[in-house]
């Protein structure tokens, strides 16, 4: 759950009094865009994108203009741009116009939740404008302090001093980047970077910091961030109307956070932690249809929902429904695998059969009942299973599954239509 771009980061900064650069949103009219040009005589011309996906500059998805002619152009190019890193997609929809500044230094900064040290945590850089990962680290300073006192100014000061930073912008960025820790803090953040924070100098050579670009994540199960009313449209990573109903049921009270793979895969695996999802996603590869998370206890109506959903767009291609997760300390598992073997009955009963395998490994309490559950459904359904309990290895259960898979693309989807009465299934093969 993200938020790139100073089109809505310029909004959120306002709330801890930071300094950032003008911004237009795609709305914005010639003459507004003519008028930032006069006053600042540079404009950057910015896609925007849903979500968060980076390293847009070095792909060229980045314009420049100095007049209205360009900068309309630019627009034009960059309107509905696609650009994609590693496995993930996007299309923008508009564009931004933000103006530019002038400025000799160039500055990075962010906080995070450290993982490491159980703390947030200040990363900082006066070589901003860049990746971080490409500077030397004796340039960079990562410096967790205490959540309870918050981002002071002497950690801040001590961080430049140690990394050599100009004086001339210590004094300005330690005046101003403690505010930012009110922002992360009071509406739920686990993230918040700015790249670049340009130094702007006024008319009596005084520096003031400007964030020129922004990302920030929040944990939507930290009901702080509802504070900012945010439009809801904002966190769908995609358009794909599968994403679009799971993201109707994302409450506080169990996660339903899950994205698609490979829309040909053939493993369907409604996933229980992020330990788990990121176990199987990594073993299962492009056979699997969907990463997900769907932990935290959720309660029956919700999970049943979650399976529905699942089911109606998926079961009709899939070779195994692959039910999986660690040992659970508070979710029940009766509740979760009723609530799925309840909504897999009424998909058969409202769509008819189809063949299935499926395999399920898990831990917690009402183990035994829910795997009952599961059980007598899938005897009553005619569909093969295979159930693994808390003593399971993960990765082996992960195997089976994928054995299970082969199995089916090999014939067994054949034999499992046949009991079901279906006749000559056509096998279904991974994309």
């Amino acid at each position: 759950m993200q938020i790139t771009g100073m089109l809505h980061g310029s909004r959120l900064l306002e709330f801890a009094g930071f300094p950032a650069t003008e911004v237009l949103g795609p709305d914005a009219s010639e003459e507004a865009i003519k008028a930032m040009i006069d006053k600042h005589g540079l404009v950057f011309v910015k896609p925007v994108f849903k979500g968060g996906i980076g390293k847009k500059g070095k792909a060229g998805l980045l314009g420049r203009a100095t007049d209205l002619q360009t900068a309309l152009a630019e627009k034009e190019r960059l309107y509905f741009a696609e650009h994609k890193v590693g496995h993930v997609r996007a299309k923008a929809n508009g564009v931004t116009f933000e103006a530019g500044v002038p400025a000799e230094h160039e500055v990075y900064f962010s906080i995070t939740d450290s993982t490491h040290f159980r703390a947030p945590m200040m990363t900082l850089t006066h070589k901003g404008g860049m990746d971080i990962e490409e500077l030397d680290k004796s340039e960079v300073a990562m410096v967790p302090f205490d959540p309870l006192t918050g981002l002071k100014a002497f950690v801040v000061a001590n961080a430049l001093t140690e990394i050599g930073a100009p004086k001339e912008i210590i004094s300005p960025l330690v005046q101003q980047l403690p505010k930012l820790w009110e922002l992360f803090h009071n509406f739920g953040m686990t993230t918040l970077e700015l790249n670049p924070i340009r130094m702007r100098q006024d008319k009596k050579g005084r520096l003031t910091p400007v964030a020129c670009d922004f990302k920030c994540g929040f944990d939507r199960d930290d009901p702080r961030w509802l504070r900012l009313n945010l439009p809801a449209q904002l966190f769908a990573a995609d358009y794909s109307a599968f994403e679009q109903e799971i993201n109707t049921l994302r409450t506080h009270q169990g996660q339903s956070d899950v994205y698609v793979i490979n829309d040909k895969g053939t493993v369907l695996a409604p996933t229980f932690g992020g330990g788990a999802n990121s176990l199987v996603t990594e073993m299962l590869g492009d056979d699997a249809i969907i990463s997900s998370d769907f932990g935290g206890n959720p309660p029956y109506e919700k999970m049943k929902s979650v399976a529905r959903i699942c089911f109606k767009h998926w079961i009709k291609q899939s070779n195994v429904l692959f039910i999986i997760g660690g040992k659970s300390n508070n979710t029940d598992i009766f509740e979760t695998f009723r609530a799925m073997a309840d909504a897999l009955r009424e998909h058969f009963s409202t769509h008819g059969p189809t063949p299935l395998y499926v395999v399920a490994g898990r831990g917690g309490p009402n183990l035994v009942r829910g795997m009952g559950a599961l059980r007598d459904t899938c005897d009553a359904l005619g569909l093969p299973y295979r159930l693994f309990g808390f003593d399971s290895d993960m990765s082996e259960v992960i195997q089976f599954a994928k054995r299970a898979d082969a199995w089916m693309k090999a014939g067994g989807r054949e034999q499992v239509a046949a009991r079901l009465g279906l006749g000559t299934a056509e096998p279904v093969q991974t994309a």
